[in-house]
Formats: structure tokens, C-alpha cells, sequence
């Protein structure tokens, strides 16, 4: 986005003689998206380093990991709890890493089951997508669906889309095994 400014400045300011207002303008609008997706994935890191630096993240961890579930199933169920609880999909996938990594960097595991792993945080932390997901706003917005019909539509495809991805990445992380 921003080569793309740098080329709408010099061609329509230098080459096409327009007013430096007029050129800023489009260009602050043209930026404003990734501003808001760059705070929304800082947010999620500070969120994360918040949860992992007082302790909760191992704690959570740990608790996850003493209730006998599978790895594959934690990383699924804690990166769906964080984004049911806060909406956003790129806060639930660094929220969940942070949290998990303290138990899975000492159980060694393969790089390919790390990805397998990644799959299932990944395919948890975009099922119930509600009214404080961006994606949902969109859709709604785009499609000019209500929102009651957007949750029984994007809320659902979204929620059959992770859960499905994640089994696929718990099938891969047993297959690995």
C-alpha cells in the first residue's frame, strides 16, 4: 500500500499537476486500512506478552495440557476460547501461540508437527466469528446482509471452515507421531 501512494504522489501530484490537499487525502485514506490491521496485530502481541510475562500463559498452559487433552485439541480449544472471548482471529492466533509454546517447546517436536500444530491454532482461532471480528463487519457490509443473517451465514462458514481445518491438522499431527 505504501509503494502504491508513493506512485499515486508522483503521478498525480507531479505529473498530473494535482492539489496537495487532494493527493494526501486519497492517500490517508488509501492507509487507513493497514493502520488499523497493524494496531489490531500489535494489540494481540502485547496481549499475548501480557498473558506469557505474568505467568498466566504457563499456567494456562499447564492446566490445558492436566486435563489429559490431546496438544492438537489445546491448541484448538484455547485459540477458540480467545477469540470468542475477544473477536479477533490475529489475536487469538498470537494469543494462543504465546500461551501454548511453554509446554510444546519442551515436549521436542518435529517441525512438521509444529506445523500441524500451528494448523490447529490457526483453524481455532477463526470459528465463531461475531460482531467484534472485523471479517464479520465486512461481510456484512459487502453483502448487505443484516446482522442476524451475517451470524447465520460468515459465523457459520467461518466456524465450519476452522473446525475443519483444525481436525485436518490434528489428523497431520497424529499421522506425525
Amino acid at each position: 500500500i505504501l509503494v502504491a501512494c508513493l506512485v499515486a504522489i508522483y503521478g498525480l501530484a507531479m505529473r498530473q499537476g494535482m492539489a496537495k490537499d487532494r493527493v494526501m487525502e486519497i492517500c490517508g485514506h488509501a492507509l487507513q486500512p493497514a493502520g488499523i490491521i497493524l494496531l489490531v496485530i500489535g494489540a494481540g502481541g502485547v496481549f499475548k506478552q501480557v498473558l506469557v510475562d505474568s505467568g498466566v500463559g504457563p499456567a494456562l498452559g499447564e492446566a490445558l495440557t492436566g486435563l489429559g487433552l490431546p496438544i492438537a485439541i489445546t491448541c484448538f480449544v484455547l485459540a477458540a476460547a480467545v477469540r470468542i472471548i475477544q473477536g479477533s482471529a490475529t489475536v487469538a492466533c498470537l494469543t494462543a501461540v504465546g500461551l501454548v509454546m511453554p509446554v510444546i517447546e519442551q515436549l521436542n517436536y518435529s517441525g512438521a508437527q509444529m506445523a500441524a500444530l500451528s494448523i490447529c491454532i490457526a483453524g481455532g482461532s477463526i470459528v465463531v466469528s461475531h460482531v467484534n471480528d472485523a471479517g464479520f463487519w465486512l461481510f456484512g457490509k459487502f453483502t448487505g446482509a443484516t446482522e442476524a443473517q451475517t451470524l447465520k451465514t460468515w459465523t457459520m462458514m467461518e466456524t465450519i471452515l476452522g473446525t475443519t481445518g483444525a481436525i485436518v491438522g490434528m489428523i497431520a499431527f497424529q499421522l506425525l507421531s
